[in-house]
């Protein structure tokens, strides 16, 4: 019996439907256990037969992590750094990527490349001279390390510049005649039309800022001046002492910002990515 272009179409649906369930539920796999763990005995974590749900949950690990650990001041140290670090990102980048979309000048194919060609260069490599480079300023132990290197990075001046190179030129031209000044006519009118855009990197600049490890680790001596990824680091133990428990905690509550954030800017997200795919 031959199907009709109708069935076979039901059918490819139902099968790459149903291809998408299982591999979302095994991605969310690594978030449950997580979840799981962190409300579990300490006896029970690595406990046979492994169990998703607990035997005996407990909030003892939550507890833990509220009075012993300072988390909400951690959360506030994670947060300041996150979210001046991305208002920061965002307003230089944007205004890089302006510049170098809409104004000729000496040398911009050159220097546009260079910056491009400094995407290519490890982390790794950078991490001594800009170790070097701050404590001669004296902001080691302080968040400025963690906000102001990267206020001005090559992805975002080149995120910016694809963008506002699709925003009409007689527009500007017309701001231009009528008096506006060059700032005024990238904060009135540049920086309204690619919101969508800013909101969509301003969250993966948030998110890489709020996950980062290495920049904390290397600049932050004061435990009072710790983010939430060297707090959850603290509670890893030696010999088989580590926290299980308490640590999962820890991760579940660094994780709440974040859905909450995604969750309140999705739709603008959604849209900034997909303007920013079709934009040439």
């Amino acid at each position: 019996m031959t199907l009709s272009y109708r069935s076979r179409k039901k059918l490819i649906d139902i099968g790459l439907y149903t291809m998408l369930i299982l591999i979302s539920l095994f991605m969310m796999l690594p978030f449950l256990w997580m979840l799981s763990t962190s409300f579990k005995l300490p006896e029970d974590v690595f406990g046979y037969p492994v169990r998703l749900i607990p035997q005996t949950p407990t909030f003892e690990n939550y507890r833990f992590i509220f009075e012993d650990r300072n988390v909400l001041r951690v959360l506030a140290n994670t947060f300041f750094v996150a979210l001046v670090g991305t208002l920061f990102s965002l307003f230089f980048t944007s205004l890089g990527g302006y510049g170098f979309a809409k104004f000729e000048f000496p040398g911009k194919k050159g220097l546009f490349a260079f910056l491009l060609a400094t995407m290519v260069i490890p982390g790794a490599v950078m991490m001594v001279p800009s170790f070097v480079i701050m404590r001669k300023f004296g902001w080691v132990d302080t968040f400025w390390p963690l906000i102001v290197p990267g206020a001005a990075n090559a992805f975002g001046i080149f995120f910016f510049r694809q963008y506002v190179s699709t925003i009409s030129d007689e527009l500007l031209d017309a701001a231009r005649i009528d008096g506006a000044s060059e700032f005024g006519i990238f904060w009135r009118i540049v920086a309204p039309i690619i919101r969508p855009g800013m909101i969509s990197l301003g969250l993966i600049f948030f998110m890489a800022s709020w996950n980062n490890y290495l920049g904390p680790l290397i600049y932050l001596k004061s435990p009072e001046k710790h983010t939430i990824t060297l707090a959850i680091n603290a509670m890893a133990g030696s010999a088989g002492l580590t926290a299980w428990g308490s640590q999962m905690a820890m991760s579940v509550i660094s994780l709440i910002p974040l859905l909450i954030i995604f969750l309140i800017f999705q739709r603008q997200f959604l849209d900034g990515i997909t303007a920013g795919a079709t934009k040439g």
